[in-house]
């Protein structure tokens, strides 16, 4: 299989891993808009005369079951998550059709962390959900996946995890590498590293004002109904410039303008033998780079 393929599907499930991972107690909603942009088949600069735009929403709530203190006062935490994804897309004068009107995401997971010493802790998560095209949803559309991650906390602001992940994205479950990797500062000037999802460099403006120049990546997949059992993955990096908006202790607005500097969709098989083969010679297709515009709040109600 090709590299860049087997990165797509180790990302599209390990974004949902990593989202319950870094869930605080709290509900996030965003909504983005991408225009029109031309498709690249061939991956050598050239596009056809096929576009398509992206509109997504996207939302989750995190809601802490127990949270209980050890002897040193570090946490154990269970808690369960819901998460939703739901893009809608048009494609414009294509030859045939190629990609779908729609992709829906939403799952359900649930999350333990408890610490093992004073620098490490281990976290358990499985999660579960509906990955469409809303064609047809039917068992194929259920994909579940769940991991078990080793944290190494080198210090307040600083974090590795590691471990193995199954998933049965392939009709067949498969243990698949995971890592995640965060990194923030505090004060006036603030950087957030969270590896694989995002880089933020920040200024703190005031007390209810921040400005931050962000690097992000997303991902959604689906099980697409055709007869070779295709799966679709979508995966898209922007960058953009995001003020930040305070109500409160609890609440924010954030409005992201930008650029999507990459989009594609990939179709991959799910039948396990076409993991091995060698694909190597396959050209990488993409759609070329638009403006992008996102609006998201934000409620922490862990926070008062």
């Amino acid at each position: 299989m090709k590299i860049s393929t087997y990165c797509l599907i180790v990302l599209a499930a390990f974004f949902t891993l990593d989202s319950k991972a870094q869930m605080e107690p709290g509900i996030r909603l965003k909504g983005e808009y991408i225009p029109f942009s031309n498709y690249n088949p061939n991956g050598n600069g050239d596009s056809n005369t096929g576009k398509s735009d992206m509109r997504r929403i996207e939302g989750g709530i995190g809601i802490p079951l127990s949270v209980k203190l050890d002897s040193l006062g570090r946490p154990k935490i269970w808690a369960v998550s819901l998460d939703g994804s739901y893009a809608s897309i048009k494609n414009r004068d294509f030859e045939k059709s190629l990609f779908p009107n729609e992709l829906l995401n939403a799952s359900i997971g649930l999350m333990h962390m408890r610490p093992m010493s004073k620098t490490w802790n281990i976290m358990f998560m499985a999660s579960a959900g509906v990955y469409t095209n809303m064609k047809k949803i039917n068992y194929a559309d259920v994909l579940a996946m769940g991991g078990v991650i080793f944290i190494k906390q080198f210090n307040p602001r600083t974090a590795l995890g590691f471990g193995p992940m199954v998933s049965n994205s392939f009709g067949v479950p498969m243990i698949l590498p995971a890592i995640y990797f965060t990194w923030k500062t505090e004060g006036k000037f603030q950087v957030l590293v969270n590896f694989p999802q995002r880089v933020e460099v920040g200024m703190k403006v005031n007390e209810a004002i921040n400005l931050k120049a962000v690097g992000e990546i997303s991902s959604m997949t689906a099980d697409v109904d055709r007869e070779d059992k295709f799966m679709l993955s979508y995966l898209q990096v922007v960058t953009g410039l995001r003020p930040e908006f305070k109500i409160g202790k609890s609440l924010s607005i954030e409005l992201t303008g930008g650029y999507s500097v990459y989009r594609s969709m990939t179709f991959t098989s799910r039948k396990l033998s076409d993991f091995f083969k060698d694909k190597s010679n396959e050209k990488s297709s993409y759609f070329k780079p638009a403006p992008y515009g996102a609006v998201g709040i934000k409620w922490n109600f862990g926070k008062k």
